[in-house]
């Protein structure tokens, strides 16, 4: 049994759609809030339970049987994540699993200054406190271009805080990556890196989208307290503002601008590249 929380989710959903093509449906476990949202899972004969992290109780339960345990790492800044995946931690350990899986994040170490980065070194060290084997997956940055590059497509302009170089990875690529290993025979100790396998920087994505458009789009570097100040007028919270703005800071710095080869080597091919991506998401 392999049980996959927040599979209402994007990554969550996706690996359990990959789980799906490599081993039988009743192999496959999902612990998610809310049942309602899963029942496409379980019309296809995945057992499906209702599990949060702020409920230990529930977890148990909905864990119970595991063998392999993926816990989706939470994103909120306003909340105590840390605290919230020990107890999906310890409530691996209680339902005896054989081995934990968490979505952590590319460059998640000491100094670096995107705040999640904490958040990932600390849940890495619950995990090598527990006991019990596993790994931790450190993706590379997986959101939509559209949400990253902002309103280009009608400005004609990336206005951004000054960045760096990035292996911009797509979502379904790391999805299937995540299936590969849970169904696999191949064990992973600690953590491994999982990136597409070229950095880029909104300089590059400039070139691509008037290579890909036939019109000039020009990067414009925003100054960073005029960029929290523009997200907060569109109305995204202050403490969200800053919380990205630390992303900026850590990819000018170089923090996450080493690609890796092993997403490649488990997909036995190319990953999905930027320029692929993007014109996917305009229509081309």
């Amino acid at each position: 049994m392999i049980v996959v929380t927040g599979a209402t989710g994007g990554l969550g959903g996706a690996t359990v759609e990959h789980l799906l093509k490599r081993i039988p449906a009743d192999r496959i476990g999902v612990s998610v809030r809310d049942t309602a949202k899963a029942q496409h899972f379980a019309d296809r004969g995945v057992r499906v339970r209702q599990g949060s992290y702020e409920d230990p109780a529930a977890l148990r339960d909905s864990f119970a049987g595991a063998e392999q345990i993926l816990l989706i790492s939470g994103n909120d800044p306003a909340t105590d994540m840390v605290g919230l995946h020990r107890n999906a931690v310890e409530a691996a350990v209680a339902a005896d699993a054989g081995r934990i899986l968490y979505t952590s994040q590319q460059g998640a170490v000491p100094g670096n200054p995107y705040r999640p980065s904490d958040i990932h070194i600390a849940t890495e060290a619950i995990l090598g406190d527990s006991g019990v084997a596993w790994t931790a997956l450190r993706n590379g940055a997986y959101g939509p271009l559209g949400h990253l590059l902002g309103p280009w497509q009608r400005t004609g302009v990336i206005a951004q805080p000054e960045d760096g170089p990035v292996p911009y990875t797509d979502r379904d690529d790391i999805a299937e990556a995540t299936a590969i290993i849970l169904a696999g025979d191949r064990s992973f100790d600690g953590p491994v890196t999982l990136t597409a396998p070229t950095a880029l920087t909104f300089d590059d994505f400039a070139k691509i989208a008037s290579d890909l458009t036939g019109r000039t789009v020009e990067r414009v570097v925003v100054d960073g307290e005029r960029w929290v100040a523009d997200q907060v007028a569109a109305g995204v919270p202050e403490q969200m503002a800053r919380h990205l703005l630390t992303w900026y800071q850590a990819a000018r710095a170089g923090w996450f601008a080493e690609a890796d080869p092993l997403l490649a080597e488990l997909l036995g091919r190319a990953p999905r590249t930027a320029e692929d991506r993007l014109a996917a998401e305009i229509g081309i």
